[in-house]
């Protein structure tokens, strides 16, 4: 079979396009596949000021910076979207929306997707006060007041951080009672600047527009009563949950119980998968961390395994 690649990276976030680079410093000679959003959820950051080397800068710029990067070293960079894979033997088969492609090891950097409310106004200030990732963006709501929607570990994550941050948080959950861990609810109930909001759901976030979008407050049912009532508010957290996007994989490799795909964690196999040549990287292996440093570190190990295991089979 003629032109098969040594290894195709299959995304192009932060965890990609560090993949590739390392790839191609290691004597490789990588593909990206960028996919529909070049570049990830990071450009719909406006405002990223906790990757070091930066004071700020925006999702936007990063991801060019490290898309520059990888083109100036001669990483081969396509855009196109993979669509099925065929994992069932050697060489791997990539099928794209544009061409195939066959390869000796594959990096699955795809990440993962943010679920959102899918309400009114939510789409039009994202990035302007509608984030779904606290960490990233708690910081520019210091003192001021926020909402978060949700009931599991993740949104009482957030609330506890958010608890540092702002003058008031206010916890949005539809329920009468919370799925997240014991011991974070205690530590929810016990903090004077958090107020749960218990029974209710947003049904539409509303902002201005005028001379730049900026949400100031949300529009809230109450699912027991069905009466609605405005809260004011700077920001909102959405804390639903993420899913990886792994449906293209079908079911060729192993996942978790929320379609996270399973990677060995021992030395010599770390971001490796049950395949052999086959590895992952960022948040479609990480549903715990989700920040664009640790996608680069996780790229960088799996373009160096990667390597390790085209050098042996060579």
């Amino acid at each position: 079979m003629t032109n098969i690649k040594d290894i195709i990276i299959i995304g192009s976030g932060p965890a990609g396009y560090t993949a590739g680079i390392y790839a191609k410093r290691s004597g490789l000679n990588p593909i990206i596949i960028q996919g529909m959003e070049p570049g990830g959820q990071l450009t719909q950051t406006t405002e990223i000021e906790n990757f070091p080397g930066f004071k700020s800068i925006g999702g936007v710029d990063l991801m060019q910076n490290m898309e520059n990067q990888a083109r100036d070293l001669g990483v081969e960079i396509i855009f196109d979207t993979i669509k099925s894979v065929d994992f069932s033997k050697k060489p791997y088969t990539l099928n794209g929306e544009v061409s195939s492609y066959t390869t000796n090891s594959v990096i699955i950097a795809t990440g993962s997707s943010a679920k959102y409310l899918g309400v009114q106004g939510e789409q039009e200030f994202k990035g302007f006060g509608v984030s779904a990732c606290a960490t990233c963006d708690g910081f520019f709501f210091k003192n001021q007041v926020v909402a978060v929607v949700g009931g599991g570990n993740t949104a009482l994550a957030d609330v506890l951080y958010l608890s540092n941050l702002a003058k008031k948080v206010y916890l949005i959950h539809r329920r009468n009672s919370l799925r997240g861990e014991e011991i974070m609810q205690k530590r929810i109930f016990s903090l004077a600047n958090v107020e749960i909001l218990w029974d209710s759901e947003v049904i539409e976030v509303l902002g201005a527009k005028n001379p730049s979008p900026a949400v100031n407050s949300l529009l809230i049912k109450n699912n027991k009563t069905s009466q609605t009532s405005t809260l004011n508010v700077d920001g909102l957290f959405v804390a639903i949950g993420h899913t990886p996007n792994t449906k293209f994989l079908g079911t060729s490799l192993d996942t978790d119980e929320d379609g996270y795909l399973i990677t060995n964690n021992t030395k010599a196999l770390k971001n490796g998968t049950h395949l052999e040549g086959i590895y992952a990287a960022g948040d479609v292996q990480d549903k715990i961390y989700r920040q664009a440093i640790t996608s680069a570190g996780s790229g960088c190990i799996a373009a160096l395994n990667a390597h390790e295991y085209l050098s042996r089979i060579k």
